[in-house]
């Protein structure tokens, strides 16, 4: 038993670096990007840097450390950390613009091949936003109302399979409502917030069915905790998420928009 103890905690030991680790070398690439991008041309904002290293705290602090360590026996936690990985550490990720950056700091010829990688149809489908929430918000609704969740933290594979899902799936779904870096690919306002709209009731739906029916190995009262965390602070992201894409909306079709741009921008212009 005391051997079994020991082994489980070296592979949560090991899971949680391997976790950790990538986002610590992304906030290496960031930085680089940015002392190569103010070398060669003007200022990086400082806010957008400011983002990304919040960002990836948040993220850190989710799938290494006493939060993610407390998450494997605490319901209330795992949930805590839910929020950062899936929620909130995407969101400020991508309002840091990390695409607009790298394409400014790399050579123009890796530049406009990353361009054409970000026309493909592969690229295309993905960035679709009905194609991210079901991504998203499917995913979680499969890992609280099956077994998986209970097979997640007994098996390091799928734990670090399933956290590294619930960061892309949420980063992707943020990425295909509001448009900060170059998306070639664009959808319209009323088709992302109508599928936005589809996607929050199922997140809160889900937060409701936890509440009442916990998932299995996990107490009532935890449970309902975890509920109202994924439910009120769920809500506190998305708000952040609709004010975002209503100012982007507003900005590009209000009256003052298109007085100083009367005509379409060209997408190559856009991308480049």
């Amino acid at each position: 038993m005391h051997h079994h103890q020991q082994e489980s905690g070296l592979n949560i030991d090991i899971a949680q670096i391997l976790l950790g680790a990538p986002f610590i070398i992304m906030l290496f690439l960031y930085l680089l990007a940015v002392y190569m991008s103010n070398k060669s041309k003007r200022k990086w904002p400082k806010y957008r840097t400011l983002l990304w290293g919040v960002g990836i705290v948040l993220a850190i602090i989710s799938v290494s450390g006493p939060l993610a360590q407390q998450a494997h026996t605490d319901f209330v936690a795992h949930m805590v950390g839910h929020l950062f990985l899936g929620m909130l550490a995407p969101l400020l990720l991508a309002l840091a613009a990390p695409m607009t950056l790298f394409l400014r700091a790399l050579p123009v010829k890796t530049s406009r091949s990353i361009t054409r990688i970000l026309r493909t149809r592969f690229i295309h489908f993905f960035q679709n936003p009905i194609v991210a929430s079901i991504l998203n918000v499917g995913g979680l609704w499969l890992l609280y109302t099956t077994p998986l969740f209970e097979m997640m933290h007994e098996n390091s594979l799928l734990y670090i399979f399933i956290h590294i899902h619930i960061f892309l799936a949420g980063y992707l779904f943020t990425i295909s409502i509001i448009y900060i870096d170059p998306t070639p690919h664009r959808k319209s306002y009323i088709y992302r917030s109508v599928v936005f709209l589809f996607a929050l009731a199922g997140h809160a739906i889900l937060s409701k069915y936890i509440y009442a029916n916990p998932p299995i190995g996990i107490s009532k009262t935890e449970a309902e905790m975890g509920g109202m965390i994924m439910y009120y602070g769920g809500d506190a992201i998305e708000i952040g998420l609709i004010i975002i894409l209503f100012y982007q909306w507003f900005k590009q079709t209000g009256p003052k928009a298109e007085i100083i741009n009367p005509t379409p921008i060209n997408r190559k212009e856009e991308l480049i």
